[in-house]
């Protein structure tokens, strides 16, 4: 499979403690941190993919107003 990678250039802001951890995660694979994050998403965006979205919230509360 020859797949073409996409390499466009994104800030992210983490929290420090967070960001610290990675970076310890990094170090102990010998990886990037880009290629943490990429497979920690990998994993987690099914479940990531279940949480509610601000407008489901937002539909909620609506429907709360009008009982």
């Amino acid at each position: 499979m020859n797949m073409k990678s996409d390499k466009r250039k994104q800030s992210l802001y983490f929290p420090e403690i967070m960001l610290k951890e990675i970076t310890e995660e990094a170090a102990r694979q010998d990886r990037s941190l880009s290629w943490i994050v990429q497979q920690a998403w990998r994993i987690a965006r099914k479940d990531i993919a279940q949480f509610p979205s601000v407008n489901d919230l937002v539909a909620d509360e609506d429907e709360d107003d009008d009982a």
